[in-house]
Protein backbone atom coordinates (compact mmCIF):
# COMPACT_ATOMS: atom_id res chain seq x y z
CA UNK A 1 0.00 0.00 0.00
CA UNK A 2 1.36 3.43 -0.86
CA UNK A 3 0.66 5.97 1.98
CA UNK A 4 -0.53 9.54 1.41
CA UNK A 5 1.37 11.51 4.03
CA UNK A 6 -0.70 14.86 3.26
CA UNK A 7 -3.74 12.75 2.79
CA UNK A 8 -3.84 12.08 6.47
CA UNK A 9 -2.17 15.33 7.59
CA UNK A 10 -5.83 17.09 6.03
CA UNK A 11 -7.87 14.44 7.47
CA UNK A 12 -6.44 15.74 10.91
CA UNK A 13 -8.58 18.99 9.87
CA UNK A 14 -11.86 16.80 11.44
CA UNK A 15 -10.34 17.58 14.49
CA UNK A 16 -9.48 20.07 17.24
CA UNK A 17 -6.42 21.97 17.41
CA UNK A 18 -5.34 20.04 21.05
CA UNK A 19 -6.39 16.72 19.58
CA UNK A 20 -4.18 17.58 16.21
CA UNK A 21 -1.28 18.43 18.59
CA UNK A 22 -1.78 15.29 20.62
CA UNK A 23 -1.99 13.22 16.85
CA UNK A 24 1.03 15.19 15.66
CA UNK A 25 2.97 14.57 19.42
CA UNK A 26 2.27 10.77 19.42
CA UNK A 27 3.51 10.21 15.47
CA UNK A 28 6.74 11.70 16.30
CA UNK A 29 7.14 9.56 19.48
CA UNK A 30 5.70 6.47 17.82
CA UNK A 31 8.34 7.40 14.93
CA UNK A 32 11.44 7.93 17.94
CA UNK A 33 10.20 4.46 19.74
CA UNK A 34 9.84 2.78 16.01
CA UNK A 35 13.56 3.88 15.34
CA UNK A 36 15.36 2.84 18.97
CA UNK A 37 13.02 -0.55 19.15
CA UNK A 38 13.31 -1.78 15.44
CA UNK A 39 9.51 -1.06 14.56
CA UNK A 40 8.30 0.19 10.88
CA UNK A 41 9.10 4.06 11.38
CA UNK A 42 6.97 4.86 8.43
CA UNK A 43 4.08 2.85 9.93
CA UNK A 44 4.14 4.27 13.40
CA UNK A 45 4.22 7.65 12.20
CA UNK A 46 1.01 7.26 10.32
CA UNK A 47 -0.32 4.96 12.92
CA UNK A 48 0.55 7.74 15.61
CA UNK A 49 -0.69 10.58 13.57
CA UNK A 50 -4.14 8.39 12.69
CA UNK A 51 -4.40 7.09 16.17
CA UNK A 52 -7.75 9.50 17.56
CA UNK A 53 -8.95 9.65 13.96
CA UNK A 54 -12.50 9.46 15.35
CA UNK A 55 -11.78 10.04 18.82
CA UNK A 56 -14.24 13.73 18.43
CA UNK A 57 -16.80 12.27 16.23
CA UNK A 58 -20.42 12.27 18.53
CA UNK A 59 -20.57 8.71 19.91
CA UNK A 60 -23.96 7.95 17.88
CA UNK A 61 -21.90 8.23 14.82
CA UNK A 62 -18.78 6.35 16.36
CA UNK A 63 -21.51 3.42 17.20
CA UNK A 64 -22.56 3.63 13.54
CA UNK A 65 -19.31 3.62 11.97
CA UNK A 66 -18.51 0.29 14.08
CA UNK A 67 -21.53 -1.54 13.08
CA UNK A 68 -21.82 -0.45 9.20
CA UNK A 69 -18.28 -2.24 9.52
CA UNK A 70 -19.56 -5.47 11.08
CA UNK A 71 -17.85 -5.07 14.59
CA UNK A 72 -20.51 -6.24 17.32
CA UNK A 73 -19.70 -4.72 20.65
CA UNK A 74 -18.61 -6.79 23.83
CA UNK A 75 -20.82 -6.23 27.17
CA UNK A 76 -17.55 -4.15 28.38
CA UNK A 77 -16.76 -2.13 25.37
CA UNK A 78 -20.55 -1.32 24.70
CA UNK A 79 -20.21 -0.16 28.17
CA UNK A 80 -17.27 2.44 28.22
CA UNK A 81 -17.82 4.47 25.55
CA UNK A 82 -14.43 5.98 25.77
CA UNK A 83 -12.75 2.81 23.95
CA UNK A 84 -14.95 3.47 21.14
CA UNK A 85 -12.98 5.75 18.99
CA UNK A 86 -10.07 3.23 18.88
CA UNK A 87 -12.64 0.63 17.21
CA UNK A 88 -14.19 2.88 15.15
CA UNK A 89 -10.93 4.65 14.07
CA UNK A 90 -9.78 1.20 12.76
CA UNK A 91 -12.76 0.80 11.06
CA UNK A 92 -12.55 4.28 9.39
CA UNK A 93 -8.79 3.50 8.20
CA UNK A 94 -9.80 0.61 6.97
CA UNK A 95 -13.65 1.73 5.36
CA UNK A 96 -12.77 5.40 4.39
CA UNK A 97 -9.10 5.33 3.98
CA UNK A 98 -8.77 2.02 2.31
CA UNK A 99 -5.79 0.55 4.67
CA UNK A 100 -5.58 -2.98 4.23
CA UNK A 101 -2.37 -2.97 6.62
CA UNK A 102 -3.31 -5.44 9.81
CA UNK A 103 -0.46 -4.24 11.52
CA UNK A 104 -1.57 -0.39 11.27
CA UNK A 105 -5.23 -1.15 11.81
CA UNK A 106 -4.42 -3.07 15.07
CA UNK A 107 -2.15 -0.59 16.41
CA UNK A 108 -5.19 2.27 15.98
CA UNK A 109 -7.98 -0.46 17.31
CA UNK A 110 -5.38 -1.84 20.24
CA UNK A 111 -4.07 1.60 21.18
CA UNK A 112 -6.12 2.13 24.04
CA UNK A 113 -6.25 -1.26 25.57
CA UNK A 114 -3.42 -3.04 24.58
CA UNK A 115 -3.92 -6.53 24.34
CA UNK A 116 -1.96 -10.06 24.35
CA UNK A 117 0.03 -10.92 21.22
CA UNK A 118 0.83 -6.94 20.81
CA UNK A 119 2.84 -6.61 17.83
CA UNK A 120 5.82 -4.40 17.70
CA UNK A 121 4.00 -1.31 16.10
CA UNK A 122 1.40 -2.07 18.36
CA UNK A 123 3.52 -1.76 21.42
CA UNK A 124 5.07 1.35 19.82
CA UNK A 125 1.69 3.13 19.62
CA UNK A 126 0.31 2.11 22.78
CA UNK A 127 3.37 3.72 24.45
CA UNK A 128 4.03 6.33 22.49
CA UNK A 129 -0.27 7.35 23.47
CA UNK A 130 0.99 7.39 26.98
CA UNK A 131 4.33 9.34 26.58
CA UNK A 132 3.64 11.60 23.82
CA UNK A 133 5.31 15.27 24.46
CA UNK A 134 2.00 17.50 26.16
CA UNK A 135 1.13 14.75 28.35
CA UNK A 136 1.63 15.90 31.56
CA UNK A 137 -0.17 13.71 34.31
CA UNK A 138 1.43 12.28 37.43
CA UNK A 139 4.14 9.77 36.48
CA UNK A 140 4.56 10.80 33.41
CA UNK A 141 8.33 10.93 33.65
CA UNK A 142 8.58 7.56 35.39
CA UNK A 143 6.42 6.48 32.34
CA UNK A 144 8.94 8.13 30.01
CA UNK A 145 12.15 6.31 31.61
CA UNK A 146 10.13 3.07 31.15
CA UNK A 147 9.78 3.07 28.04
CA UNK A 148 13.21 4.20 27.04
CA UNK A 149 14.55 1.16 29.30
CA UNK A 150 12.09 -1.44 27.37
CA UNK A 151 8.89 -1.14 25.20
CA UNK A 152 7.43 -3.64 27.42
CA UNK A 153 8.26 -1.70 30.25
CA UNK A 154 6.81 1.20 29.08
CA UNK A 155 3.38 -0.90 28.26
CA UNK A 156 3.44 -2.73 31.53
CA UNK A 157 3.74 0.66 33.58
CA UNK A 158 1.35 2.07 31.32
CA UNK A 159 -1.48 -0.96 31.64
CA UNK A 160 -0.85 -0.83 35.44
CA UNK A 161 -1.16 3.39 35.34
CA UNK A 162 -4.31 2.76 33.49
CA UNK A 163 -6.15 -0.62 35.42
CA UNK A 164 -5.38 1.47 38.93
CA UNK A 165 -7.03 4.29 37.59
CA UNK A 166 -10.29 2.23 36.19
CA UNK A 167 -10.62 -0.07 39.38
CA UNK A 168 -10.32 2.83 42.02
CA UNK A 169 -13.48 3.98 39.80
CA UNK A 170 -15.15 1.19 39.84
CA UNK A 171 -15.27 1.23 35.82
CA UNK A 172 -15.37 -1.98 33.82
CA UNK A 173 -12.25 -3.19 32.68
CA UNK A 174 -11.35 -4.69 29.04
CA UNK A 175 -10.53 -8.20 29.02
CA UNK A 176 -7.89 -7.05 26.26
CA UNK A 177 -6.24 -4.66 28.68
CA UNK A 178 -6.08 -7.66 31.37
CA UNK A 179 -4.94 -10.17 29.18
CA UNK A 180 -2.15 -7.61 28.12
CA UNK A 181 -1.16 -6.69 31.44
CA UNK A 182 -0.72 -10.36 32.42
CA UNK A 183 1.04 -11.08 29.36
CA UNK A 184 3.72 -8.61 29.89
CA UNK A 185 3.86 -9.45 33.56
CA UNK A 186 4.93 -12.90 33.01
CA UNK A 187 7.15 -12.11 30.65
CA UNK A 188 8.92 -9.57 32.58
CA UNK A 189 8.99 -12.22 35.62
CA UNK A 190 10.68 -14.81 33.59
CA UNK A 191 12.86 -12.12 32.35
CA UNK A 192 13.50 -11.17 36.25
CA UNK A 193 13.07 -7.46 34.55
CA UNK A 194 10.50 -6.76 37.04
CA UNK A 195 9.08 -2.81 37.39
Amino acid sequence: MQYDIDRYMCELDRLSQHRRVHSLNVSKEAARLAARYGADVKKARIAGLLHDITKETPPEEQLKIITDGGIILTDVERASSKLWHAISGSVYLRDVLSFDDADILNAVRYHTTGRAGMSLLEKVIFVADFTSAERDYEDIDVIRRYADRSLDQGAFYGLRFTLSRLSGRGSPISPDALSAYNEIALSLLEGEDTI
